[in-house]
């Protein structure tokens, strides 16, 4: 079972807009919601699912609005949330920014996309680009006539309208991979995993038909390809878009699919692998009696020489109490943002070999508030292009379409710092 109603309710739990999909839980009960939100956060006890007599509340919180649904059936959870989140993503792509005042400037259309979005408490049509093709932010004139329902709502590829046409042929493959990793004071590696993506931005005519081929070590192993000339990565929590044909890729790891047109998300996988830090800290804290605190701050790239991280971002955490900062640094620049208690160090461009430092001085009247405190993790941000730290690489894009054209695959790589913290001593 699902939902039986959806609510958007504003911050003070007052209903904007809603939809009774079912009729068999009275639309009053969601006044039971706010009180019990509020009681159960002053008790410490708050939780996504809240319940009230029969009736169940899944909600979750965007911006200043709830998004409510209610059932009395023992629905299936998962998928309520998952549709939750996906009306949040039509919304925005409809409303750009998604608050109380998109939804009170555009009832009509939230009404309308309600309707699609749901039939009877059930999922129905959620593809944002398919929702557009005939429920437009245009005011609606009056037409004589059979009203025409889009094609593609009704065609076995629901996501993909037909008769696109494009002067040049072209998909583009983003692969971007995001390294997440704690290190403990010692230098000892936490945690450390890789979660990639691969993106497909897809400019293609016609209905065609796409094959993508991984060095993935499954495939490798069950068609002989497996040793040590062929690097190979084993994917994990591997999720792909309902274009992939996952009969298919269970029978012979064959990533075949129709895209969707425009951009769109492809797959996800993860990989719990020992990473070896990109971007290796070492800190030192000297303090001296109670008048200040100087803070020297090593960073070298742990990545091939030829590859450059752009846009690296040191966050050096510093005592809540200090004072009058002072920096010397031997590439980019350093800057105190006392409302998050941090040095930002700040890098262009940082090649893989290299070393460099930055030395902060800050005043501080009283050392003994930092015991009390404790040391938050050094953190960085940073971006490689053209390198991928699972050395997974896409080893063809075969395009078949009908017409018998030829189209290019352009591929791109891209790692960067996910959950990326060190901790100091």
């Amino acid at each position: 079972m699902s939902a039986s109603a959806v609510f958007i309710l504003d911050v003070k739990g007052k209903p904007l807009i809603s939809r009774n999909y079912k009729g068999d839980v009275a639309m009053s009960k969601i006044e039971h919601f706010m009180p019990l939100l509020v009681q159960r956060e002053e008790e410490g006890t708050l939780a996504p699912l809240l319940s009230h007599g029969q009736v169940h509340f899944l909600w979750i919180k965007h911006s200043n609005l709830y998004l409510v649904a209610t059932t009395s059936k023992n629905a299936n959870a998962s998928l309520v949330y998952s549709f939750l989140y996906k009306t949040i993503e039509v919304f925005c792509e409809y409303f750009k920014e998604l608050e109380e005042e998109s939804i009170r400037d555009n009832f009509v259309i939230v009404y309308e996309l309600l309707d699609e979005l749901m039939d009877f408490g059930f999922p129905q049509t959620t593809d944002s680009k398919i929702l557009q093709e005939y429920i437009t932010q245009q005011s609606n004139k009056l037409e004589t006539g059979k009203s025409r329902v889009p094609p593609t709502v009704t065609n076995a590829v629901s996501w993909r309208s037909e008769g696109i046409k494009y002067k040049k042929n072209e998909v583009f493959i983003d692969v971007i991979e995001s390294v997440n990793l704690l290190v403990n004071a010692n230098g000892s590696v936490l945690l450390s995993e890789i979660v990639g993506t691969i993106k497909l931005k897809v400019f293609l005519s016609g209905m065609p038909e796409l094959r993508l081929g991984l060095n993935d070590r499954v495939l490798f192993e069950l068609t002989g390809l497996s040793g040590s000339k062929n690097k190979s990565v084993e994917l994990e929590d591997v999720k792909f878009h309902q274009c992939v044909r996952l009969s298919r890729f269970d029978n012979d790891r064959t990533i075949s699919f129709i895209p969707p047109d425009g951009d769109f998300e492809l797959m996800s996988y993860r990989l719990s692998t020992q990473v070896k830090p990109l971007i290796w800290i070492e800190s030192v804290i000297e303090k001296f009696s109670h008048s200040r605190v100087e803070i020297m701050v090593k960073a070298k790239g742990q990545f091939k020489k030829q590859s450059v991280a752009n846009g690296v971002e040191i966050s050096v955490p510093v005592p809540s109490d200090a004072d009058s900062p002072r920096f010397k640094t031997s590439v980019g620049s350093a800057k105190y943002v006392p409302e998050r208690n941090v040095v930002i160090w700040s890098i262009k461009s940082f090649p893989g070999g290299k070393e460099y430092l930055m030395r902060a001085h800050f005043g501080l009247p009283s050392v003994e508030k930092e015991e009390v405190e404790g040391r938050p993790p050094i953190g960085v941000k940073f971006e490689i292009p053209y390198f991928t730290v699972s050395g997974i690489q896409v080893r063809y894009m075969k395009i078949i379409e009908k017409s018998g054209y030829q189209a290019l695959p352009w591929v791109r790589y891209i790692t960067q710092s996910g959950d990326y913290q060190l901790r100091t001593s």
